[in-house]
């Protein structure tokens, strides 16, 4: 049955985390991909943030083996915090504190790594019959840009589910999930990123057959119906369950499925070269790392070899 708009605000988020790390092996064989720095801080704790800026302060990780170190961080640290506050160290004592008290965590085990669908599975008991969030670790979102905002008032006008969506240009799409949308004018959702119905979808299709260069991105804001479709939907591509496929039984069921085309800053955590940027990104905007950071980096690109050129 198609999901009328809901009379609930979303109120929690669910991140996955379950994830091995694979790209960034030796570093991740003993800490998590998620806690990994981006600058000086672990990219999960920039997620929870956004989560937290939304409105969606009660949070669902969802672990696996291996992933202890991410619930030993958001927890507290009273010997540390003793320690620092012997020192008079207040600044780091707020730094600490801070992972701690931005939004109330909970964490579930997944037991199998299953796919994505399978992951957003195990939220069904903590989430009930509310719409949620899901919040991808490897995509992070500049705090300027309210794109999960959006995404939830989208959700709360249209009901069903709303997809982050990015435009990546046809030569890249057979990299990402793609969607087809509908012909009708797109709506404005604000901050200049337009709002379309989606239509279908399919995982990194050939270039030649993407309906568009819509890119699905990680973040989601899904109604309490996908747990069943998530149910009913057989393992897909790699053998795992798969959030699309499931979303996409939405979609042939009559529930509406929409996008944000977003248009603002994302940094890239999920691969070793785009990391890297994102950690030269954010840092040259930060206010005590950039005055310094900005000069070094121009003395440093000018100092480099024409490309092609071979290195003396």
């Amino acid at each position: 049955m198609p999901s009328s708009t809901n009379s609930r605000p979303a109120r929690k988020a669910v991140i996955p985390v379950a994830g091995m790390g694979t790209r960034f092996l030796p570093a991740t064989k003993a800490v998590p991909k998620e806690l990994l720095p981006v600058v000086d801080r672990p990219a999960l704790q920039y997620i929870v943030e956004e989560s937290a800026r939304a409105g969606l302060g009660e949070v669902l990780m969802v672990t696996g083996r291996g992933k202890a170190a991410i619930e030993d961080f958001f927890d507290r640290t009273p010997e540390l915090e003793a320690a620092l506050e012997k020192k008079g160290d207040q600044a780091r004592i707020d730094a600490v504190a801070e992972s701690t008290d931005v939004a109330q965590v909970h964490f579930v085990r997944q037991g199998e790594a299953k796919g994505l669908g399978h992951a957003v599975l195990q939220a069904a008991s903590f989430v009930g019959d509310e719409p949620f969030a899901v919040l991808l670790g490897d995509d992070l979102i500049d705090a300027r840009d309210l794109l999960l905002e959006q995404m939830l008032a989208v959700q709360a006008e249209h009901g069903g589910c709303v997809i982050a969506l990015l435009d990546v240009g046809a030569d890249n799409i057979d990299k990402y999930g793609c969607v087809a949308i509908d012909d009708a004018p797109q709506t404005d959702a604000g901050e200049g990123d337009q709002v379309v119905r989606i239509t279908g979808m399919v995982e990194k299709p050939p270039r030649d057959e993407a309906p568009s260069s819509l890119a699905i991105i990680g973040r989601y804001v899904l109604a309490p119906e996908i747990f069943d479709a998530i149910r009913a939907t057989p393992p897909g591509r790699g053998g795992e369950i798969q959030l699309t496929d499931a979303l996409l039984k939405l979609v042939e069921d009559g529930v509406p499925v929409h996008g944000v085309v977003f248009s603002g800053r994302r940094y890239d955590t999920g691969d070793k070269l785009d990391y890297l940027k994102a950690v030269i990104r954010l840092a040259v905007e930060r206010d005590d790392l950039g005055p310094a950071l900005r000069p070094w980096l121009r003395d440093f690109v000018g100092d480099l070899a024409p490309e092609g050129a071979s290195q003396a």
